[in-house]
This record gives C-alpha cells, structure tokens and sequence, in this order.
C-alpha cells in the first residue's frame, strides 16, 4: 500500500505521520508538504520578491522533511519525501492521482481562528476531492 501523509508544521499534522507510521510502517509512505505563494503574509511579495519567498519556503520544507524523517525512524518507519505547489488541498489530491497513493493521511487541521472559518478546511477539502479513503488524524 502508498500512503500519501499531507504535512504542514502543526500538532495534527505530526499526529498525521505518528498515524502513519504506527498502522503502516512497512508500506510505502510519501509525505508531501505544498507550497502555496498565495498565502503569503500582508507584504511579503513586495517585500521579498517572488524568488526568495519560494526559496524560504522550500528551505522550510527540507527543515520539516528532515524533521519528519527523524520522527520516523524512532519508530522504525521510513519515508520518502515531495513538495508540491499550488492550493493545499489540491495539490495533495493531484498528487495522490498521479502516484497511485492507496490512502491520504492528513491532520485535521492546520489553521486555528478565524482564518480556519474563512478559507475552510485543507483536510475537508481534500476528504471532498479525493478518489482514495482519506484518514484524519488530531
């Protein structure tokens, strides 16, 4: 079985991993981290540029990777890793079609407050769009 584990830096996304590799850790685990410049911070394109925005966000992508590497050999798991961008949800969901991902495992949330009940939920979105079973961990 290919377990898509979508990872963003919050508690349900490590929750995520731990699910992962606890019920899976001989199958084949892809944890996938999207990078998604629109949501930028007020002023970051202008202050940043395009460019190193992008570099700052795959810099903490490969420091979120190495940590999850980390996490999954403690628990004698291994894993292999993918960035993708665009909107979260969809870019998780288009990679799972185009990897033959058997399963999607994501955290329940990653926003907290009113950004959350603004802009929805990337795990609802992604339970919604998937063709796969999706499994959401907290």
């Amino acid at each position: 079985m290919h377990l898509l584990v979508a990872l963003d830096d919050s508690e349900p996304g490590w929750a995520a991993l731990e699910f992962a590799c606890a019920e899976h850790g001989d199958d084949q685990i892809t944890v996938v981290h999207a990078i998604d410049l629109a949501e930028s911070g007020y002023g970051e394109f202008a202050h940043l540029g395009t460019d190193q925005m992008l570099e700052r966000r795959e810099e903490h992508a490969a420091a979120l990777f190495e940590a999850a590497r980390d996490r999954a050999e403690a628990r004698g798991c291994s894993i292999e890793t993918a960035i993708v961008r665009g909107q979260p949800a969809d870019a998780i969901v288009d990679y799972a079609s185009e990897h033959a991902v058997d399963r999607i495992v994501v955290g329940s949330h990653g926003r907290t407050g009113v950004s959350r009940i603004l802009l929805g939920s990337v795990a609802e979105q992604i339970v919604r769009r998937a063709h796969v079973p999706v499994t959401i961990a907290r």
